[in-house]
């Protein structure tokens, strides 16, 4: 074979096609980071890793019912009846959770999805055309920017900012609004600050979305998880407001394998909203049988790994404290909910560095910049993680900090 043809074949065309053409929406940079080789080699090697990104519960020793699979096996699950918006018995169980949280919604308002992920797709395509824009607060989640490019749509950051505490920027959100925008993303509470939003910033959103003809879109999925109790659920609504709630199981109920989540529409229009949502859904129908039969006693169950999950990042975040109080140069930032906690670090060099560092003594943690903060002076790690280990992760990122960053910290956290 001619070197022309070893050069195709390795671009992984077929001998005789020509080169093959991908979409535009997939020229992602697919290289493997410095940080994730660094992981992955150490990992390998079998070498000491306590994680301090842990966001999978299952693998995080909660104990979970035994029978918990039992009603996979449910015979009604061989019935093939492909109800667009979801199984009516699995809305019900999910207008019943929202009940608990002081939202009155009825199962016309939902639709089934097999993860939040497939929900913002849904949204995306109900909302948007190609090149529509949509406002995301930042910090947040990385996922948005690759649902985003997926479906043809434009993300634009709006500053969540920490000032006594983090808060919505007003102003801010307004600047990133142009007449191509059709809908805010907002998380409640956020990942990965914890900041719930407080009801003077809905009703901000809320003067913005009624002012720009747009939707507010809402994840939830944390929404059980804060510090001084369950929060309040946007699936009540904003007056004059479509609002689309998002949530599901794999927080809810401590299960991000059995893959079920859902959309709530409330406000005005809700009721095409959800006609053209389940063409959508129509389209896809992509939850499974056994999953919907089971989902009523997987809500029903969720208190049990609740309450494990809510011990274990209370124990984990007053463990931070304590041993950050002999560190003043990092400070941990106020958090409301969720799994995660934000430090503010000296401001030295780029956090990747950091994250590098402290790879090599065995702490795995995520730079700040993953979810979209600046490139120095911020890390994060998860709450979630095993005690013993979290103990472990933090005492080695503390020692870090006293050793080489002890005495070189004079405006570092300004």
């Amino acid at each position: 074979m001619s070197g022309t043809g070893h050069v195709r074949q390795a671009r992984g065309t077929i001998a005789g096609v020509g080169v093959m053409r991908f979409s535009r929406r997939t020229e992602w940079n697919t290289d493997e980071s410095e940080l994730a080789r660094a992981h992955r080699l150490r990992a390998h090697a079998g070498l000491p890793i306590a994680d301090l990104t842990a966001s999978n519960p299952t693998r995080c020793e909660f104990a979970y019912d035994r029978d918990l699979l039992a009603e996979l096996t449910n015979p009604q699950a061989l019935d093939y009846d492909p109800q667009p918006r979801g199984s009516l018995r699995g809305r019900e169980a999910v207008c019943g959770y929202y009940a608990e949280h002081g939202a009155a919604i009825g199962p016309e308002q939902m639709v089934l999805t097999t993860s939040t992920s497939e929900a913002y797709s849904y949204l995306f395509r109900l909302l948007c055309d190609p090149g529509s824009e949509i406002v995301a607060a930042q910090p947040g989640y990385p996922l948005f920017d690759f649902l985003a490019v997926l479906d043809d749509v434009r993300l634009k950051a709006a500053p969540l900012v920490c000032d006594q505490g983090w808060q919505i920027d007003p102003e801010g959100f307004r600047r990133a609004i142009t007449a191509e925008t059709r809908a805010i993303v907002l998380v409640h509470p956020n990942n990965p600050t914890g900041h719930f939003t407080k009801p003077w910033e809905a009703e901000e959103l809320a003067r913005m979305c009624r002012e720009f003809d747009l939707s507010l879109i809402v994840d939830e999925v944390f929404l059980d998880y804060g510090f001084a109790g369950g929060g309040w659920s946007f699936a009540s609504g904003l007056d004059g407001v479509p609002v689309f709630v998002v949530s599901g199981l794999s927080k809810i109920a401590g299960l991000p394998q059995m893959k079920a989540a859902w959309i709530v529409a409330t406000g005005p229009a809700k009721a095409p909203a959800m006609e053209r949502l389940e063409v959508i859904a129509d389209t896809f129908l992509s939850m499974n049988a056994p999953v919907q039969c089971a989902l009523p006693q997987w809500l029903e169950g969720r208190a049990a790994i609740q309450e494990q999950i809510r011990e274990r990042v209370a124990a984990n975040l007053a463990e931070l404290d304590r041993q950050l109080d002999r560190l003043p140069m990092v400070r941990r930032l106020e958090v409301e909910g969720g799994w995660y906690a934000v430090l503010r670090i000296p401001a030295l060099r780029p956090d990747e560095h950091t994250a590098l560092a402290l790879l090599e003594l065995g702490v795995w943690v995520h730079p700040g910049y993953f979810f979209g903060m600046a490139e120095s002076g911020w890390l994060v790690v998860s709450l979630l993680g095993p005690e013993g280990e979290f103990s472990t992760g933090v005492t080695g990122l503390v020692d870090y900090f006293r050793t080489h960053q002890g005495g070189n910290i004079t405006g570092a956290l300004l």
